[in-house]
C-alpha cells in the first residue's frame, strides 16, 4: 500500500508540473506571438510592461482574473460554466501521455504523467473530446452567434479528425504499435518516420492546424462575420480558459508531430561524437522540436489568410481525406508486397506524392476553390423579361 500511495503522490506531482509547465508556456506564448508578428507586419508589438514586455502576460493574466464576468441572461449557467473546463481539462490532460525522455530519466522517474499502449489513440480521443467544450459553450450561450461558431467547430473538427487519423495508420502499420515510447524507439533505431511518410506528414500538419482552430482554419470565432463564434458571450476568466485550452492544444499538436515523424525526444545520433549521450537528453531536444513547431504555427498565422467555410469544408473532404486514405492504401500495399526490401522505395514515392500534389496545386485548388459563374447584370435582365 506505501508503495503505491507513493506512486499517486509522484504521478500527481508530475500532472502538477506538467500544468504548470503548459500554462506558463502558454502565457508567454501569447507575448512571442504577438512579437513575432508585430515583426512580421511591421509593428513593435507589447514592449510597455516590464521589460521587453515581459510582464506583459502577467498584466493579461491579472486583468482576466479581476475582470467583471459577465453571464448573459438566456444562457443555460451550469453549461455555460462547465464548458471552458471541458475545454482546458482534456487540453491538459491529452499531453501527459507523450514521453519526454527516457525511462527513469527525471530524477529516477519516467518523464511522462501516464504510459498506455494505446499512446497516440487515447491522444485522440481526448484531444476529440475537447469540442464537447466548444460546442457547449455556444449551445448554452443563447445567443446566434456562437451557436453559429460552436455549429462551425463541431463539422469542422469531425471533418478533419477523419483526415487525421487517416494519416498516421501508415505510420503505425510500419511501426506496428500505438505506444509512444514504441514509435521513438523505432526512430532511433531505423531513421525518423519523416523520411518514410512524408505525406502523411503533410496531412497531419494541415489537420492540426485545422483541429486547434488556427489560421487559416479558424473559422469556429471569424470575427468578421460571426463577432467571435462561441467565444462571442465569454468574459474574464472563463474566457481566459477558451484561449489557454487553444494555445494547450497547439502545443500538444506539436509535441505530436515531434514525437511520430521527427524523433520525439531523441536528438540526431550524430550529436554523440561530439558529447557522449548528447542525443539522449532528456526533455531538451523535445522541447526543440515543439518551439519549431510553435513558430511554424504563428508563421502561417501571419503569412495566410483565413479560408472561406465552405472552401475549408471541401478542402478537408475533397482533398485532405482522399490522399491520406491513399497513403494508407499505399503504404498497406508496399508493407504486404515489399519482401525482403527496405523502407527507401515507400519514402521515395511518399515523397513524390508531396511533390506531385505541389507541383499540381493550381489544377488541384479547383477541388475546394470551385470559381462561380455569373452572368452579367444585362443579361440576367434581359432573361428575366423574356
Amino acid at each position: 500500500m506505501p508503495d503505491l500511495i507513493a506512486t499517486l503522490l509522484i504521478s500527481l506531482l508530475k500532472a502538477v508540473l506538467v500544468v504548470l509547465a503548459l500554462l506558463t508556456t502558454f502565457a508567454y506564448m501569447t507575448l512571442i506571438e504577438r512579437r513575432l508578428l508585430g515583426r512580421m507586419q511591421l509593428r513593435p508589438g507589447p514592449n510597455r510592461v516590464g521589460p521587453m514586455g515581459l510582464l506583459q502576460p502577467a498584466a493579461d493574466a491579472i486583468k482576466s482574473i479581476f475582470k467583471e464576468d459577465v453571464t448573459v441572461t438566456l444562457a443555460d449557467k451550469l453549461v455555460y460554466t462547465l464548458a471552458p473546463i471541458i475545454a482546458i481539462g482534456m487540453a491538459l490532460t491529452a499531453f501527459g501521455g507523450i514521453p519526454a525522455g527516457p525511462a527513469g530519466s527525471l530524477f529516477g522517474e519516467n518523464p511522462w504523467v501516464y504510459s498506455l499502449d494505446a499512446g497516440i489513440l487515447a491522444l485522440l480521443a481526448l484531444t476529440s473530446m475537447g469540442v464537447y467544450g466548444i460546442f457547449l459553450g455556444g449551445w448554452a450561450s443563447g445567443s446566434k452567434y456562437p451557436m453559429l461558431g460552436a455549429l462551425r467547430s463541431s463539422a469542422q473538427m469531425i471533418s478533419y479528425e477523419l483526415g487525421m487519423g487517416l494519416s498516421i495508420l501508415g505510420l503505425l502499420m510500419i511501426v506496428g504499435t500505438t505506444s509512444f515510447q514504441g514509435i521513438v524507439g523505432w526512430q532511433a533505431q531505423n531513421g525518423v518516420l519523416l523520411l518514410f511518410q512524408s505525406l502523411g506528414f503533410a496531412l497531419f500538419l494541415i489537420s492540426s492546424f485545422a483541429e486547434v482552430n488556427r489560421t487559416p482554419f479558424d473559422l469556429p470565432e471569424a470575427e468578421q462575420e460571426i463577432v467571435a463564434g462561441y467565444l462571442t458571450e465569454y468574459s474574464a476568466i472563463k474566457w481566459a480558459l477558451f484561449q489557454m485550452a487553444e494555445y494547450v492544444n497547439m502545443i500538444t499538436a506539436s509535441a505530436v508531430m515531434a514525437t511520430l515523424f521527427f524523433g520525439g525526444w531523441k536528438g540526431p545520433q550524430i550529436l554523440n561524437a561530439v558529447i557522449p549521450g548528447m542525443s539522449d537528453w532528456p526533455i531538451v531536444w523535445l522541447v526543440a522540436k515543439i518551439a519549431f513547431f510553435l513558430f511554424l504555427f504563428i508563421w502561417v498565422r501571419g503569412t495566410l489568410p483565413r479560408l472561406r467555410y465552405d472552401q475549408l469544408m471541401r478542402f478537408g473532404w475533397k482533398l485532405i481525406l482522399p490522399l491520406a486514405l491513399a497513403n494508407t492504401v499505399m503504404t498497406a500495399a508496399f508493407l504486404a508486397f515489399r519482401g525482403t526490401g527496405g523502407l527507401w522505395f515507400l519514402g521515395v514515392l511518399s515523397l513524390a506524392g508531396l511533390l506531385a500534389l505541389l507541383v499540381m496545386s493550381d489544377r488541384v485548388r479547383v477541388l475546394w476553390n470551385q470559381p462561380t459563374v455569373r452572368r452579367p447584370e444585362s443579361e440576367a435582365v434581359r432573361a428575366g423579361g423574356d
